[in-house]
């Protein structure tokens, strides 16, 4: 399922680390209301520090590819594809909010131009 991190790499190890899953839930190695390892055992697979891990983690519950839930671990809860609009649409987010629009507003203009 996973590899280690490419350390020659200028990409942060995070990225590297949330890359990995993405592509590993993509080829199906997990899918939706799949449990994932505890995060100290994918840095162990990975060969880094397990906040490391924990950083990528939270990257893709942001995306809406995982779900964290105390007790329960991490599960898959979408797809690649949703976790990739999602990260786009929070870059529109903090674009908007940058350029001084809300979301309500940034709602309003996705509506006029849909």
């Amino acid at each position: 399922m996973l590899g280690g991190v490419d350390r020659s790499d200028p990409t942060p190890l995070h990225d590297q680390v949330a890359a990995q899953i993405r592509r590993a839930v993509a080829e199906g190695d997990a899918g939706p209301g799949e449990r994932l390892p505890p995060a100290r055992d994918l840095a162990a697979v990975m060969g880094v520090n397990t906040n490391t891990v924990l950083r990528a983690l939270r990257a893709l519950r942001e995306e809406g590819l995982l779900e964290m839930r105390r007790g329960l671990g991490v599960r898959v809860s979408g797809t690649p594809q949703r976790g990739a609009v999602t990260a786009r649409a929070l870059e529109l987010v903090q674009y908007a909010r940058h350029q001084g629009y809300g979301p309500e507003e940034l709602v309003s203009i996705i509506r006029h131009i849909s």
